[in-house]
């Protein structure tokens, strides 16, 4: 079970828009997640009688909670899952693709059954070194009786770590061009004027339009095909060392907000 970042939101803090055209704020920016207002909709889970639901993946999924590699489809980033019991307050979680495996991770619920921690590391969206991270979730209403603790609906609540080259992405412009590369291989030219361009190094985005909105904010969107994944819309403030980015998932209708400093 992963949380919203890191299952669904990780891929929004790899590939933000972070820069304004002028070139003053071109360079490498780290978001700051301590800032962070996670999505207020959970993320819902049901583990009883030996199957597990994903209810808000996207697509959602059910599959045996036996340890052994499942088939789930409709997932650019993995096509088997396999959910290992560890007891009835926590399990284990890997995804595959084409047989390897990207993401590792695990969820421990409280013994009151409130609160559960989680950690992953994700190589999923990477073409370099894995993402890892550690973050804490509550419960806000719980699962059928006889269900294991893991079940029921969760807000993630924020990230105790999370590697670097999670949350840092360089922009550099050129004229009336963007240019983006991240430490996990995602990059892109986009004119900022809206025009579609090609997005490289993430398998479930395959374009990306960038739209400049005054003289401090931008506007991006991110597509898979003809489906919008993603939109992200990033304000530089007047020193321009600090932006406010606010992330809209739009593949579960979830947003959430950080800020980030350039470094």
């Amino acid at each position: 079970m992963k949380s919203f970042l890191a299952a669904g939101l990780l891929s929004a803090v790899l590939i933000p828009v972070q820069a304004m055209a002028a070139s003053p704020f071109d360079g490498t920016w780290k978001a700051n997640l301590n800032s962070a207002n996670m999505p207020k909709r959970p993320d819902i889970y049901m583990l009883k009688d030996g199957m597990y639901t994903c209810q808000t993946c996207a697509p959602g999924y059910t599959i045996k909670a036996d340890g052994t590699d499942q088939p789930v489809t409709g997932h650019p980033y993995f096509d088997t899952v396999a959910i290992k019991v560890v007891d009835d307050h926590s399990i284990q979680e890997t995804d595959k693709k084409a047989g390897k495996t990207v993401t590792t991770s695990s969820v421990t619920v409280s013994k009151d059954g409130r609160t559960a921690t989680f950690e992953f590391t994700d190589s999923s969206n990477t073409n370099a070194a894995p993402v890892t991270g550690k973050g804490e979730q509550k419960l806000v209403a719980p699962g059928p009786a006889g269900s294991n603790a893991v079940s029921g609906s969760w807000i993630t609540t924020g990230f105790t770590s999370f590697s670097d080259n999670g949350v840092t992405v360089t922009y550099k412009t050129d004229g009336d061009m963007l240019t983006m590369s991240a430490p996990t291989g995602q990059s892109y030219t986009a004119k900022m004027d809206g025009t579609e361009a090609l997005y490289k190094g993430d398998p479930g985005i395959t374009t990306v339009s960038v739209k400049k909105i005054g003289a401090d904010t931008l506007l991006e969107i991110d597509k898979r095909g003809d489906r919008i994944v993603g939109t992200i819309r990033t304000t530089v403030d007047s020193t321009g060392t600090s932006a406010a980015v606010r992330y809209h998932d739009g593949l579960r209708d979830r947003s959430m907000t950080w800020t980030q400093k350039k470094i």
